[in-house]
């Protein structure tokens, strides 16, 4: 791959299952899921600019400067680094904010593994995976740039090949907070661990989607129409949810009917992240 820093693929996750079996005395809860990627996600370009600049270039709706993840990966590598790289960011966003898709996270991944080669830090892929885990839970398995069993907190990856599924994923129009569904009195915190040896698409479930559809009745809704076409299921703590096809026409025959109060869109599966040998 040449060292283009335009374009830069940022792309969606899917928990194909999340079971909570946990919770530490820090707070944090224990888990298992298996995240696989997608090829439907954000695009970052990455521009040189004076040395210790960060710039944002273009509006992002519903994200603030102070929230961007692009930014505080930035400067967390000017940080660690020591190297006072400047650079212009600009990002085009596709993935849904507050979707479960992993949106920020991929982001902040992407301009981690840009800017350690653009600033030319030297850092490998272990280094990064852990400044990426001080961004968020779920940074480290973009920059590990595998679908992965994760487990811990989502520390704990093991690179884990499934099949590349068609999907049809489908948001409500809104978000939901993470911070919401992981804090509700009622989200079960004892589900079994389980070893994936056994592994197959209709394996496991989401704990986070009972909490998710009785707060919010739009999901359920969302589920209750994906669930014609497969075994629907929401993606993280929502709000969205996706379901499996063997094909692209498939996926696509079920995005035309899709109902007008949510969106779409097919993508498929991928285990490897697009920017896995930039490390």
């Amino acid at each position: 791959m040449s060292t283009d820093f335009s374009q830069l693929p940022a792309p969606a996750k899917l928990n194909l299952f999340l079971h909570v079996t946990g919770r530490r005395p820090d707070g944090y809860h224990t888990l298992q899921t298996l995240f696989t990627f997608v090829d439907y996600g954000d695009a970052l370009t990455f521009r040189p600019a004076k040395a210790g600049t960060l710039r944002r270039e273009g509006d992002v709706a519903g994200i603030s400067e102070s929230e961007d993840l692009c930014f505080k990966a930035a400067r967390l590598l000017q940080e660690k680094s020591g190297i006072r790289g400047g650079v212009t960011i600009r990002l085009e966003k596709r993935i849904p904010i507050g979707g479960g898709l992993g949106g920020g996270s991929s982001d902040a991944a992407t301009t981690l593994i840009a800017l350690n080669r653009l600033w030319e830090t030297g850092l490998n892929r272990a280094e990064l995976m852990e400044l990426g885990r001080l961004l968020g839970a779920d940074v480290p398995v973009f920059i590990g740039g595998e679908a992965a069993f994760a487990e811990g907190v989502g520390e704990l990856l093991t690179p884990f090949k499934v099949p590349e599924h068609w999907y049809l994923i489908v948001s409500p129009r809104f978000g939901v907070s993470t911070r919401e569904i992981f804090e509700a009195p009622e989200l079960t915190r004892n589900s079994n661990p389980v070893k994936m040896c056994d592994f197959s698409m209709g394996f496991g479930h989401n704990d986070l989607q009972p909490v998710v559809v009785r707060r919010y009745p739009a999901v359920a809704r969302l589920l209750d129409w994906l669930g014609q076409w497969g075994d629907a299921r929401m993606s993280g703590s929502g709000a969205c949810c996706f379901v499996p096809f063997g094909d692209a026409s498939g996926a696509r025959l079920a995005l035309e009917q899709i109902p007008q109060e949510y969106t779409g869109f097919v993508a498929r599966g991928m285990n490897r992240h697009p920017l896995r040998d930039w490390l």
